[in-house]
């Protein structure tokens, strides 16, 4: 079978994240056979139908990775539509009904109405197994607002015929839609798709996930500096299990390992946690180089200034262990834990030392400070080896408080050994200086 897959957003308003799920899953199925992946833009609603969001989904499906093979519009489709509505009437498999408004203006309307048979429809679904509807109760359902405006039911019939799609994947509440399409499929003559509905994502609470109330939309976490490939292997794992104990995918590792058997029937909890535990993963996956140039983009966006090529150096690789998103870099930034970084500290006496520590003891510990940092070769580890059997001797609270308050001027801060580290040995040594002279 030549594989062909589609998902079908509409350009209504931001991307939901289940909505970005089935484009993964359609993705990853027809890469894996060597299919072809579509998307097409349903904007049939005209008065919702924004060219702004047409534009937004573009531009996250790039971000993603998930570009199609090949692109649709579905109003661009609308004389085929026509034709083929008028080819059924033609051929008495549905007709045109002249009836009165349902918006209570009393005006009447000509819809056309499908001739339905009035039968069972059993279908095949991959991860439900099959399904019965009885038709009957639909009776003679519309398929068109008038002849020249057709319904979505009948749009997506017509365009997934035309387009040869040979897999539906989608979410589980398209399964009641699924018999009106079968029988409008069979009124065409058009070939049965193969069926997959996929779980619902559901929100913590188990309702279903909602863009207004769960932030579920994909902007959210791109704005928030999620990895792309971070929340594409997060949805792959939501609702579908690769048969193994890995967790962390690449996309190329996906497309090997997907399944739609392993797709699972009950519905899939989105946990902000464990997407955050997956973004650090792939941080971790990324090459220095560019996790150094990711890290330094976000985090100059949230300074002053440009930092040096040294200052980066400094930084950055600390940063690596200390955040899960992106959005961790602002919040530091923001808390000023990056401050000293840029300036020297003020040194008011009172915060140089630690508790009830006498004035002294205190340009003591700051003195010794000096002399085992001026030997030290700058390294975090090497650092604290030079201080830390002073410290534990004479409290470690005494003598590293000052330490770092005269490094930073701050209360919350990453360690002095992390600290001097960053700001290097001519620096610390002179901030240490001028803490012992405010003593």
């Amino acid at each position: 079978m030549n594989v062909r897959t589609r998902i079908a957003p509409s350009p209504t308003g931001r991307m939901h994240i289940g909505t970005v799920r089935t484009a993964l899953f359609n993705y990853l199925y027809a890469k894996k056979h060597d299919g072809t992946y579509i998307v097409r833009i349903e904007d049939t609603d005209k008065e919702r139908s924004k060219a702004v969001h047409e534009a937004e989904i573009w531009s996250d499906f790039e971000w993603l990775g998930l570009g199609p093979d090949e692109k649709y519009r579905q109003s661009e489709h609308a004389p085929r539509h026509r034709d083929l509505l008028h080819e059924l009437v033609s051929k008495d498999r549905a007709y045109v009904s002249n009836e009165q408004a349902k918006d209570g203006s009393g005006r009447e309307v000509s819809v056309v109405r499908l001739r339905n048979p009035g039968r069972k429809v059993t279908f095949h679904d991959i991860v439900r197994g099959d399904i019965t509807f009885d038709t009957t109760e639909l009776g003679d359902f519309v398929i068109a607002r008038s002849i020249d405006d057709p319904l979505y039911h009948f749009a997506v019939v017509a365009d997934d015929g035309d387009e040869k799609i040979s897999h539906v994947i989608r979410g589980e509440d398209h399964i009641s839609n699924t018999p009106r399409q079968i029988l409008i499929q069979e009124a065409l003559e058009l070939p049965r798709p193969v069926y997959a509905h996929l779980p619902l994502i559901l929100a913590p609470d188990r309702s279903k996930l909602s863009k207004r109330k769960h932030n579920a939309s994909i902007e959210v976490y791109r704005e928030a500096g999620f990895l792309p490939e971070a929340i594409l292997n997060f949805l792959a794992l939501l609702g579908w299990n690769p048969g193994t104990e890995q967790e962390i995918f690449s996309v190329a590792e996906l497309i090997d390992a997907f399944t739609l058997e392993n797709i699972q029937k009950s519905g899939a909890t989105f946990n902000t946690d464990k997407l955050r535990w997956f973004n650090k993963a792939h941080l971790a996956r990324l090459a220095p180089e560019v996790f150094l140039a990711t890290i330094r983009t976000r985090l100059e966006s949230q300074t002053p200034r440009t930092l040096t090529e040294t200052e980066a150096a400094r930084i950055i690789p600390i940063l690596r262990d200390r955040i899960e998103v992106l959005s961790d870099v602002d919040a530091s930034v923001k808390e000023g834990e990056w401050q000293f970084a840029f300036s020297r500290p003020t040194m008011p006496h009172e915060k140089l030392t630690w508790k009830d520590t006498p004035t002294n003891l205190t340009k003591t510990h700051l003195t010794q400070a000096r002399t085992a940092f001026a030997e030290a070769d700058f390294s975090p580890e090497s650092l604290k080896m030079a201080l830390w059997g002073y410290a534990e001797e004479h409290g470690r609270g005494s003598v590293l408080w000052p330490v770092r308050f005269a490094l930073t001027g701050m209360e919350r801060s990453p360690d002095p050994f992390t600290v001097a580290s960053i700001l290097g040995k001519e620096e610390t040594l002179a901030r240490l200086d001028a803490a012992i002279q405010a003593v």
